[in-house]
């Protein structure tokens, strides 16, 4: 098989590095579709600097940033994909963050979203002016003949998100070279926004010129549904989103059937022969943990996510138990995108569950082995599950027991 739609292999640091999730655009608490005010002295980027020493105290070494490039409102309606959204602040402030994360060891994964633009990107208002016949007419899927004047196809039915022509060469080349310019400025890897409605042709092209520039780079794509293994390897990709394995987890503490929880992790076993994916039980697209199974059981949830196979993946907050939900509605993301105070120490949060987390990522730090374990289930009922993370090609393992109360508490128990 040539290169191209041959899977590539992860590098290896990806086997050590575990993320913290932040949105940026939340963290200074502002009305994302409201004026757009330039990022202050501590505001932006700069506010995440005080939070570095509070991403090490948790036991990881990875900073998983949500949009920074300009766009109109939360940032996946980009504008400018070389230019750091100004509510975020400067080039300048980017390269700082870089610079601190460098110092103490902290990998920067940035979300790219290249499935579409802005319905107010200069070149989608381009494209629409010049007509037909136009320098950038090809770079966009637009039905010109549509009622009402020329449409855009758009992304899951958003008008304002505006769909790239993926078979343009020129889109291709567009999307590598944003790829290249941000490694060069110190990022280590992408996540690839919406990477599902994207013809995997489109990555199988691009990411192999990506990578000649750039071989160390590790390219995730969020997978919601699909043939999460077909995918990545006609892509290229490193790693998917397990979306598979974070509703399983959730659903099984929420309705009290591990037997939810069993099937998905044998599922979850076959796409680990292929890869290692990105595991987690919160993100910036989906309620949080603690509002989904209550305080008393996201605990069980970490723990799931820290003895099983994967790269995982902590979303601000999560740690100290905070709650919000996602709604279908217009800014209905926004309770589970919040701000975070200037000054680490005004957190607040649940304490024990803050000390939960940095247990059971001090656990994962110290049997490195678990980013690849296989699990074999032993004992199953409804509310209570015994299994053992084995490592793969070798003899070392954990013993697991997760057990649902009739109080609405869970409690776990691991035995090396």
């Amino acid at each position: 098989m040539s290169e191209q739609g041959q899977r590539h292999e992860a590098p290896a640091w990806t086997q050590h590095v575990m993320w913290w999730q932040v949105y940026p655009l939340g963290i200074d608490g502002r009305d994302v579709r409201g004026e757009h005010v330039p990022a202050g002295p501590g505001e932006g980027l700069q506010r995440l600097h005080p939070y570095l020493d509070h991403l090490i105290s948790l036991g990881l070494n990875g900073l998983a940033l949500g949009p920074i490039f300009a766009s109109s409102t939360h940032g996946y309606d980009t504008l400018d994909h070389i230019a750091i959204d100004p509510r975020l602040g400067t080039a300048e402030d980017f390269a700082d963050l870089v610079a601190a994360c460098r110092a103490r060891g902290i990998r920067i994964l940035l979300d790219g979203v290249f499935n579409h633009v802005g319905e107010h990107h200069p070149l989608a208002r381009r494209a629409l002016a010049e007509g037909p016949g136009g320098e950038y007419a090809d770079w966009f899927r637009i039905d010109w003949d549509a009622d009402g004047g020329p449409r855009f196809a758009d992304f899951e039915g958003h008008g304002s998100l505006v769909a790239l022509n993926h078979d343009n060469p020129a889109v291709r080349d567009y999307v590598a070279d944003v790829m290249c310019f941000w490694l060069d400025a110190g990022a280590d890897g992408w996540r690839l926004d919406a990477a599902y409605a994207v013809d995997p042709d489109f990555w199988a092209a691009v990411l192999p010129r990506v990578r000649s520039a750039h071989p160390d780079v590790w390219i995730v794509g969020e997978m919601i549904h699909g043939d999460y293994a077909d995918y990545a390897e006609r892509g290229t990709l490193d790693a998917v989103t397990e979306y598979e394995l974070w509703k399983a987890i959730w659903s099984s503490l929420q309705s009290e059937n591990f037997f939810e929880l069993d099937w998905t992790l044998r599922r979850h076993e076959d796409l680990m022969t292929v890869m290692t994916p990105l595991t987690f039980v919160g993100n910036h697209d989906v309620t949080r943990i603690a509002s989904q199974v209550g305080p008393g059981r996201s605990a069980l949830a970490l723990a799931i996510v820290a003895t099983v196979g994967g790269i995982p993946s902590i979303y601000y907050g999560d740690e100290l138990g905070w709650e919000a939900v996602k709604e279908d509605r217009l800014g209905g993301d926004d309770a589970v995108r919040p701000a975070l105070p200037t000054d680490p120490a005004q957190l607040g949060g649940d304490q024990e569950l803050l000390r939960l987390h940095r247990e059971l990522i001090g656990l994962r730090r110290r049997h490195p082995w678990l980013v690849r374990a296989r699990v074999v289930v032993d004992d199953l009922s409804n509310t209570r599950v015994v299994y053992r993370a084995l490592e793969r090609d070798g003899e070392r393992s954990l013993r697991v027991t997760l057990e649902l109360l009739s109080d609405g508490q869970g409690r776990y128990e691991i035995s090396e």
